[in-house]
């Protein structure tokens, strides 16, 4: 038998190339798979990516026939190298000139272990049926965020994950398995048809008709909502009397004083009042005692220069800097975790708005709360239907898990997810989910009532028709609302709330979002 051949990895790989590359992921988030789905300790790409390539690639000392003194073997292993350095940046994602350099490099380790020679360089068909046929299957039996079975895949390998949590399993399907189901094909949606009718011609690569259809319908669910609870989402009114789209609602947790002095005025519980960083322009929230208001004070948001000190001060919000206690706005007295948490298992926490941020085009604004925007967000808790769905975010079968949460959220008295949002929130999210059956029943009716694709099984029994389609669109829809949900769920006791957005995905091409 003869001895196993030394891999490049176990020789030398060009650390500082690929720690750059996995470092610069962290602040990408148009288009990467990361903003899919929230996973735990996902891999970098541009890791996985380097690490298969050099499992796969032989080290140049494993064929001294073919490079017989060291120079020639360093000279090899430098050559591999700077292909690694080209391979790892997020920009080769998708080049299929690098991919195609990469994968024939490990087509050549490959071939040459089977005593044969690789396909040429530039007939990728060729090289692509030569890693599928003959080159090592990867095997990712804990696949969790999907990174290593998507950049096998990427490499031309034939990949399979595995993993107990049916999130990470979902994600992984999403990935690397339902893209290449429907590659090719062209979007079902009646606005792309129409194009298509014309005499348009469909020239989309990969999974972009699905990319297509995702949006398509994404943007029915958000306008179809919007039709149904858009009152309860009203615009901001900036200074000069125009009207601006809300993107964000702040809210502070807020808890009664403790001190007889507050009157039981509901007093915030805030980690920071800073709400913008940007140097010269920083903003920020400014509590005011204004025994005129409710609750004896106000919030108003202002913007310039800050004094270091004061910026400190901001910073900790409420906090009293003593463990884990905050302080009374009115009366500087201390409120410790141990009232806070008993009050919150009674029942009586509650919210206060705190700042309104409107869409500026390319920039932010930031306005101080309004009372009707106050009263609307309460006044669903009027709702019939949100009474509904609030009963089913309560019910004892969704719990806030310790391990996911830490065990701070039942401490508090935050028992369920029902606990964790407002009622205009957990409307949203109920009116989004019930969409996503219609808007499935919308793609099957136009991908197989029109013709375009036989229907056939589901895409969970390994279907590739039209229900298995719509099955596979509204996945992607589903992880945009299941996304919606991490955005509003900013924690127990600190700033909360972000309304719909659409998650940037990459499915096998061009970035959407």
């Amino acid at each position: 038998m003869p001895a196993p051949r030394k891999k490049l990895i176990e020789v030398s790989i060009p650390l500082e190339a690929i720690n750059a590359a996995s470092a610069r992921e962290k602040s990408i988030r148009h288009g990467h798979p990361s903003t899919l789905h929230l996973w735990w300790a996902r891999r970098p790409l541009a890791a996985c990516r380097a690490v298969l390539f050099s499992q796969l690639v032989d080290d140049p000392s494993s064929w001294p026939d073919r490079f017989p003194t060291e120079e020639e073997q360093e000279a090899e292993r430098k050559r591999l190298h700077d292909v690694i350095r080209r391979l790892v940046p997020w920009e080769a994602s998708n080049d299929e000139t690098i991919l195609n350099e990469a994968r024939w490099e490990i087509a050549r380790s490959v071939a040459w272990g089977l005593g044969e020679e690789p396909p040429a360089k530039d007939d990728a068909a060729a090289i692509l049926e030569f890693l599928q046929t003959k080159a090592p299957p990867v095997y990712d039996p804990f696949s969790g965020g999907g990174s290593i079975p998507l950049e096998a895949q990427r490499l031309g390998l034939r990949a399979y994950g595995s993993d107990l949590n049916p999130v990470a399993v979902l994600i992984g399907k999403a990935l690397v398995e339902i893209p290449p189901k429907f590659a090719g094909m062209p979007p079902v949606n009646p606005k792309s048809q129409e194009e298509l009718k014309r005499g348009g011609v469909w020239n989309g690569k990969g999974a972009q008709g699905l990319a297509e259809d995702v949006r398509y319908y994404g943007q029915w669910m958000r306008d179809e909502a919007e039709r149904r609870i858009g009152h309860l989402y009203p615009k901001a009114k900036l200074a000069d009397g125009s009207e601006a789209t809300v993107i964000t609602w702040l809210w502070a947790r807020t808890v009664r004083s403790p001190d007889p002095s507050a009157h039981g005025a509901m007093v915030p519980l805030v980690s920071s009042f800073m709400l913008s960083n940007k140097v010269g322009k920083k903003t920020w929230v400014e509590p005011v005692i204004d025994p005129s208001a409710p609750d004896g004070y106000r919030f108003e948001v202002k913007t310039g220069s800050l004094s270091k000190a004061d910026e400190e001060r901001l910073k900790l919000g409420t906090k009293s800097g003593k463990g884990q206690a905050f302080f009374c706005i009115l009366t500087a007295s201390i409120i410790d975790r141990d009232y806070i948490q008993a009050e919150g298992k009674a029942g009586r926490l509650n919210q206060r708005l705190m700042a309104i941020v409107a869409d500026g085009g390319r920039r932010r604004i930031y306005l101080p709360p309004n009372g009707p925007h106050q009263t609307i967000a309460d006044s669903t808790s009027e709702v019939p239907s949100v009474g509904e769905a609030r009963a089913t975010f309560l019910s004892p079968p969704t719990p806030t898990r310790a391990m996911i949460t830490g065990g701070v959220c039942s401490a508090y008295g935050l028992r369920t997810y029902g606990h964790l949002f407002i009622a205009r929130q957990i409307i949203a999210l109920t009116t989004f989910s019930d969409l996503v059956s219609e808007a499935r029943q919308k793609v099957l009716a136009d991908a197989y009532i029109e013709g375009l694709i036989e229907n056939g099984l589901a895409l969970h029994h390994g279907g590739s028709g039209a229900s298995a389609y719509a099955d596979a669109v509204v996945t992607y829809i589903g992880f945009a609302i299941s996304r919606s949900a991490d955005r509003d769920l900013q924690f127990v006791l600190g700033i909360a709330v972000q309304r719909w957005r659409h998650c940037a995905i990459r499915l096998h091409g061009k970035p959407f979002q």
